[in-house]
């Protein structure tokens, strides 16, 4: 491998270097090399680590629950999937907010440290709380707006999303806010496994209540 071919780290001093040596040759500005070298390091940063789609790892088979479904449906779906959240969507498939574990917890009260099993028991068995009325909705309880990924976003920016706001998943939308599918920390940790290969989605099927 020739000098001119081996890979060195650039500076902006380098750059100002280079430019000061070749101005009366290359009509560019400062600020302009500036620019060059910003996105000559963003797209050799990107080579190095390339960018893993949200779409390659998504799962596409997501448990869904209307606004307007019962709140006992909704823990009922919860319990039987053994997942801690699912999308609200409208008649349109469109994700309009976020019904969990948590969410209905926090009206039941019931402590956090219980089972979600404990719960469902509560809501079906036990009196149930004045907070939580016979015919509540989900609407009553989701979390709204819903935090939302793209399927060509990059998965370690929903990776920093779910830590920020200490999620488990993302509801994966198209531009129109249609549901494609969900991204979960369980489907990050899987494709960084498997060193970033591309897997078969699930079933697009959904379950919806």
């Amino acid at each position: 491998m020739s000098d001119r071919t081996k890979t060195c780290e650039l500076t902006v001093e380098d750059l100002r270097a280079a430019l000061k040596e070749l101005h009366e040759f290359v009509d560019v500005t400062e600020e302009d090399l500036k620019t060059i070298f910003d996105l000559a390091q963003k797209h050799a940063q990107e080579r190095k680590n390339p960018k893993f789609a949200v779409k390659r790892t998504m799962t596409m088979e997501v448990v869904t629950v209307k606004k307007e479904a019962d709140i006992r449906a909704a823990a009922d779906l919860l319990t039987k999937h053994r997942i801690s959240g699912m999308p609200v969507v409208d008649d349109e498939d469109r994700v309009v907010g976020v019904i969990s574990e948590a969410d209905i917890l926090a009206v039941t009260g019931i402590k956090r440290d219980h089972g979600f099993k404990d719960i469902l028991r509560h809501l079906l068995g036990e009196p149930v709380p004045k907070v939580v009325k016979d015919g509540h909705q989900v609407s009553d309880l989701m979390s709204s707006p819903p935090i939302t990924t793209g399927p060509d976003s990059d998965i370690r920016e929903v990776a920093a999303i779910l830590d920020e706001k200490r999620i488990k998943r993302l509801p994966v939308v198209n531009d129109e806010g249609k549901l494609l599918g969900v991204i979960s920390r369980a489907d990050i940790i899987r494709i960084l496994g498997h060193d970033a290969m591309p897997r078969n989605p699930k079933s697009s099927a959904r379950k919806t209540a």
